[in-house]
């Protein structure tokens, strides 16, 4: 591809040395009549005087240009800039700036001359604008104003063209007539289509000839060759060449691949592979069942290569039917009807396959379809018994007797040996036995009376069984309706509660009834409503029998109360008038309700009138809350008057007695140091687990109690100890102070005698306790305490 480039190179190289040379000399050139004509211009301006005049470019230079991809060994001139204020001295500096300034180009500040240090690519670059300027060399402040100028890059070929969307794929139909186009290719030429041949391009065929073929200028790919099959080749693969230069020796070239798929067309009829076909169906298959299959073949694909399949002739037309399987595309052959083989043992049909899509260019390569025969061979078969009615319905009274006959089924052996058949019902048709049936007659008999309301309708199954053979069985549907009777009395609808206002006037309607009935209603029946007798003569409410199996109840008289009496009971008889016939009493019940002036309804509970009057739900919410608070003030009260008072216990020899304990067990003596706690002793209140509070005294102190001393053993203790507690009742200093004493005492008719102080002599004389010395040394605890205080008060 890259042939006579060597040669190309080497001429432009050449034209470049030749333009460079004419660029050196151009600029001496126009330089001198620069310099001409500014010199004319000073001689008319010295004597006419002053002469206003626009400025001007100082610059002396052309457009320059520079090859591409020029590798000589020295830098190549691109070309020379001079200015007017350049006198020659070497005061004059030229400065270069732009695109690639002083890494591509760079200039000599004394002489102009601009060179090109590196291979340029117009590829990558196709231009380079530059700016330059003269300057004094010693100041670097400028002499003129900078000028701009461009570069150009010129071109040559060295890009191949290139196929950038390769390799391509293109479609075209089957037998398609020569020169239809199947698609275009494109290709690109990096170099510059403006100067010369290197980007102008032709394409030819490399690959594919003779089927297929390129124009030279566009690149568009035809066929070449008619009636292309693709049932013969489906596929080509193509080489197309794109080469600049126009196609001439030295030019660069490219290629790229195109498949090319031919797609399928009807160009093909169906065909059976034989004329015949031989098939066998047995007696005992069922209609819908496969007989057979056939398929005529065809080549072409997709909706090209459908095939249908119909019969257009034979005696089996009627009994059979062909339809098509989509996914193997074969006729099949079922039995529209059963087939008999004592009846007809053979059938011959004739099925014609044929496309479903027909292409009309190609119609007339026809016909698309093809014939073929089929015959049916008929197998005999031991089939089971055949009922001569294909369902049977029955009806049957209800209520009526076991055994009750409700039909016969009748079936027959259809093979030639015309067997006995036995009768059965199977179980899971009816679970619960209804039913049964003569295993020889066919009869259906009840085993039990049967409820209409429970279940009308019995649909159960009748088989029968060939006696011999292959004991095949055959089951037919027996529908059996019972018939209904009238077993069963009418009741309410509905058993809501009826609701009447208290102001209710007389006469006026509250509800209507209705009734239902199990049984079945006969025409014109309907039901008959009455006040039980029982309740005949109630003065509150009454009945009318509205004639359409409806009643409306009313009320007789004003002045309900709900305090009176809240709920009225009504007892209604209803009559179906059926045969024979039925009725039932059924209890209506009747709620008094408060009512406004307009009859709506406001309360119906009695609960609201047990309340004070003119007492809201919010007021009653308010009283209990203000009751709630004052108990929980006087609570807090309480606690804190004990916390200011200390408990005075007082123990004095001379009231001790009121501080005895009683137990029921018996002591152990003064030995017996475990049998009781003296502490308990001491602070009986300590025993039931309350103990006074001590830091609380008494606001009061009282003087001693007259009559604290023992009194006569004639006193009743019960007497005493009323006293006492009316005493400790007004006495604040008894403990403990919010609550009452208690005393037990040991009852009169005891054994052993009263061992308590509190039946001693409450006298002012003195009390002998000597005679408890000779009781024991039980006692002797006791002895000491009462002995030993005489003493010494004696």
């Amino acid at each position: 591809m890259w042939e006579g480039l060597g040669l190309q190179v080497f001429l432009m190289c050449l034209g470049a040395v030749l333009c460079s040379a004419v660029a050196a000399s151009a600029p001496l050139e126009h330089s001198h009549r620069r310099r001409l004509s500014l010199h004319r211009h000073r001689e008319r301006t010295g004597k006419e005087g002053q002469v206003l005049h626009r400025s001007k470019r100082g610059w002396v230079w052309n457009q320059f240009f520079v090859i591409e991809e020029y590798t000589g060994p020295d830098p190549v001139l691109v070309g020379r800039l001079h200015s007017d204020v350049d006198a020659g001295d070497g005061n004059c500096k030229y400065i270069l700036s732009g695109e690639g300034a002083g890494t591509i180009f760079v200039i000599d500040d004394k002489t102009g001359n601009i060179h090109a240090t590196k291979t340029l690519d117009r590829e990558e670059q196709a231009q380079y604008t530059l700016t330059a300027q003269a300057v004094d060399r010693a100041t670097n402040k400028p002499l003129e104003p900078p000028s701009e100028f461009i570069v150009k890059v010129q071109d040559i070929n060295d890009n191949p063209p290139e196929f950038l969307h390769g390799p391509y794929y293109a479609r075209v139909p089957e037998m398609s007539n020569v020169g239809t186009s199947v698609m275009q290719v494109t290709a690109t030429d990096a170099d510059d289509p403006t100067y010369g041949n290197s980007a102008r391009l032709v394409y030819s065929i490399l690959q594919g000839q003779p089927y297929f073929s390129v124009e030279p200028q566009t690149g568009i790919i035809r066929t070449a060759l008619p009636n292309m099959d693709r049932e013969a080749r489906q596929e080509y693969d193509v080489v197309i060449q794109a080469k600049d230069m126009g196609g001439h020796m030295g030019g660069l070239s490219g290629t790229t691949e195109v498949k090319i798929t031919l797609t399928d067309v009807n160009d093909n009829p169906p065909k059976f592979p034989q004329s015949v076909y031989s098939m066998s169906v047995s007696e005992d298959k069922v209609s819908g069942e496969e007989v057979g299959r056939l398929k005529a073949k065809d080549p072409d694909l997709g909706e090209n290569g459908l095939v249908s399949y119909r019969f257009i002739e034979g005696d089996g037309m009627t009994v059979f039917e062909i339809t098509t399987d989509t996914d193997t595309r074969e006729g099949v052959i079922k039995l529209r009807k059963p087939v008999d083989f004592e009846t007809k043992r053979a059938y011959t049909l004739r099925v014609e396959a044929s496309n479903t899509h027909v292409d009309p260019r190609f119609i007339a390569w026809g016909p698309y379809k093809d014939t073929a025969t089929v015959k049916v061979m008929v197998e005999d078969a031991d089939e089971p018994p055949a009922f001569l009615a294909t369902s049977y319905s029955f009806e049957v009274e209800e209520n009526a007797h076991d055994g009750t006959v409700v039909g016969r089924v009748h079936a027959k052996d259809t093979d030639v040996a015309n067997n006995p058949v036995r009768y059965m019902i199977p179980r899971y048709t009816d679970v619960e036995q209804f039913f049964s049936v003569g295993p020889e007659d066919g009869i259906i008999k009840t085993t039990r009376p049967l409820d209409r309301e429970t279940l009308p309708w019995h649909n159960i199954s009748v088989s029968a069984t060939e006696i011999g053979g292959h004991h095949q069985d055959t089951k037919v549907r027996v529908n059996i309706k019972v018939k209904d009777m009238n077993d069963n009395a009418p009741e309410f609808a509905t058993q809501n509660e009826i609701l009447v206002c208290e102001n209710a006037s007389p006469g006026k309607l509250i509800e209507t009834v209705s009734a239902v009935d199990k049984d079945e209603m006969a025409h014109r029946q309907y039901f008959h409503f009455s006040i039980a007798p029982e309740a005949v003569n109630n003065h509150n409410f009454s009945l009318k029998d509205n004639r359409d199996s409806t009643a409306s109840i009313y009320v007789t008289r004003r002045g309900f109360s709900r305090m009176t009496q809240d709920v009225y009971f009504l007892p209604i008889e209803i009559n179906d008038n059926g045969i024979p016939p039925m009725s039932s009493t059924n209890t209506l019940t009747i709620r008094v309700c408060s009512c406004d002036s307009k009859d709506t309804i406001l309360s119906c509970n009695v609960e609201p009138y047990i309340l004070p009057a003119g007492l809201s739900t919010g007021a009653l919410i308010a009283i209990l809350a203000c009751i709630v608070i004052l108990l929980a003030i006087v609570v807090l009260f309480v606690a804190l008057r004990r916390q200011k008072k200390e408990p005075l216990i007082v123990f004095e020899e001379e009231d001790i007695r009121e501080n005895i304990i009683t137990y029921d067990d018996e002591g152990g003596g003064e030995e017996d140091t475990e049998a009781f706690d003296i502490a308990t002793l001491q602070n009986p209140d300590g025993a039931n687990g309350f103990l006074p509070r001590k830091d609380i005294k008494p606001e009061l102190q009282y003087p001693m109690r007259p009559g604290g001393h023992p009194v006569a053993n004639t006193v009743d203790v019960d007497d005493f100890i009323k006293t006492r507690i009316n005493d400790a009742d007004s006495d604040p200093t008894a403990p403990p102070y919010d609550s009452i004493q208690i005393y037990g005492y040991e009852g009169r008719g005891s054994i052993a005698g009263s061992l308590s102080s509190l039946e001693s002599v409450t006298t002012d004389s003195d009390l002998d306790y000597d005679y408890l010395q000779s009781w024991g040394p039980r006692f002797k605890k006791l002895a000491d305490l009462y002995g030993t205080k005489d003493s010494k008060e004696r």
